[in-house]
């Protein structure tokens, strides 16, 4: 028989441990003698490699910390060298994966994105400091201003993103508290209608206010686009007559066209109990449908109503008038605001116009792209670009105009948009010595307001 030989080398680790790693053979030791070797294997620990943390020389392991100008400077210098990330990156220490992200950063925040951050959950808001001052000189000019309220403006206005949630952090950070305001409860659940396209129904009342320097009480009738809430006509006279409320629907109907239907109240410039009213004949002559409310229930005429409440809040109440005709061109004014600026929370934060001239969906992209083109403004020159968009109909063309960068498009109701040139021929205008118009389009952007919960004056 030959003789047996140890094997050169470590013996045989044997089968890997669960995690991967293989077990250490167990120390040898001498089989006593009379003692069964089975009883001894549960006795023997057993060792097992773990993964872990060891502490090692700091020069041993130490990562290069780059400050904010070096980072500018490699990318800077990795711009000019043309090579591969993968490449270029064992030439300054860092992966090709940190290069990636300092670029991405500095693309999207401009050099701030290269500044070193503080680890863990950021305290506070994260919103820029020009959204911030924003918010706050928007709650201090208006204290009765709502958090949904805000943050519409500032889409509609600035094109600054801010969430309702954001707005509320932000003025919670300044000191604001919330507070309870205890309301009277409605008898019943509210219930709800609206029309599917304008023009499809006008809702119209009468609404009365003293002038405080004459001490004289005027009337104030009104027709509001119910799908829409944009007030098609009004009329400011001292008594309230059936002509005065015909004087102003038929100056309506010839602003814009007439509705299908009318929805009024029981009121004696509207019904009449012997025979027809002045009104619904006016109606019937037109072609129009009156629908006349259940009395004692303004609900039904609600969104006209709730404009009262917004009329009042908002101009009428601290307003101090000279005459009728101050009053008059006031309030045009004011309603101009609400049609053309003027947030409305129960049409999604578009002004009324938006809605009444079909151009709610596009305002509502022409919105989205100005807050993402603006927040990289914002990022790099910390000062959002003006906004511009405008809405209207000329004769029986609806169209929109809105800004992008340097650029302006046109839209005609629901066709393709087309841009607009604003600059004519160099050669020709230097021919002419005749001085530039200037045309400053109303911006539908600004200063924008939303109405809150309906309430009837």
């Amino acid at each position: 028989m030959g003789q047996v030989r140890e094997p050169d080398g470590p013996p045989d680790p044997g089968p890997p441990a669960e995690d991967g790693f293989p077990e250490e053979p167990a120390p040898e030791r001498e089989e006593p003698a009379g003692e069964d070797l089975a009883d001894l294997l549960p006795q023997v620990p057993v060792r097992r490699r773990r993964r872990g943390r060891g502490l090692v020389e700091a020069s041993e392991k130490r990562r290069t910390v780059y400050s904010p100008e070096q980072r500018l400077l490699i990318l800077d210098t990795w711009r000019r060298s043309g090579l591969p990330a993968k490449s270029f990156a064992p030439l300054v220490g860092v992966s090709h994966h940190t290069l990636y992200k300092w670029k991405k950063l500095f693309e999207s925040e401009g050099p701030s994105g290269l500044m070193d951050r503080p680890r863990g959950a950021p305290q506070g808001s994260r919103l820029p400091e020009i959204t911030k001052r924003t918010i706050l000189m928007l709650k201090a000019s208006h204290p009765d201003y709502g958090c949904q309220r805000i943050s519409d403006l500032l889409a509609r206005g600035p094109a600054l993103p801010a969430s309702p949630s954001s707005v509320a952090k932000v003025l919670h950070e300044a000191g604001y508290v919330t507070e309870d305001i205890h309301r009277r409860p409605h008898p019943d659940k509210v219930r709800r209608f609206e029309r599917a396209k304008p023009n499809q129904l006008w809702q119209t009342d009468l609404f009365t206010f003293v002038l405080k320097r004459q001490n004289r009480r005027v009337h104030l009738a009104a027709f509001l686009d119910d799908h829409s809430r944009f007030l098609v006509g009004f009329g400011l006279h001292a008594t309230a007559s059936s002509a005065m409320v015909l004087e102003t629907f038929r100056a309506a109907i010839s602003s814009y066209q007439a509705p299908e239907e009318v929805l009024t109240d029981n009121g004696s410039q509207y019904v009449t109990w012997r025979g027809r009213s002045a009104f619904r004949k006016e109606c019937d002559k037109r072609g129009v449908k009156q629908i006349v409310a259940t009395p004692r229930r303004p609900q039904t005429l609600g969104k006209i109503e709730r404009f009262w409440g917004t009329l009042w809040r908002e101009c009428l109440e601290t307003a101090i008038f000279l005459d009728l005709e101050d009053a008059r061109k006031r309030i045009g004014f004011f309603i101009d605001h609400y049609n053309f600026q003027r947030c409305h929370q129960g049409i999604d934060g578009l002004a009324p116009a938006d809605r009444y001239f079909g151009v709610g969906s596009e305002a509502l992209k022409t919105r989205k792209a100005r807050i993402e083109a603006n927040a990289l403004e914002l990022a790099r020159n910390g000062v959002p670009k003006k906004p511009f968009y405008l809405t209207g109909q000329l004769g029986d063309k609806v169209f929109s105009l809105h800004g992008e960068g340097d650029r302006i498009y046109l839209r005609e109701g629901q066709g393709q948009r087309e841009e607009v040139e604003l600059v004519g021929d160099e050669d020709a205008s230097a021919d002419t010595d005749a001085s530039d118009t200037e045309s400053n389009a109303g911006n539908a952007a600004d200063e924008a307001q939303e109405p809150e919960s309906e309430v009837t004056p």
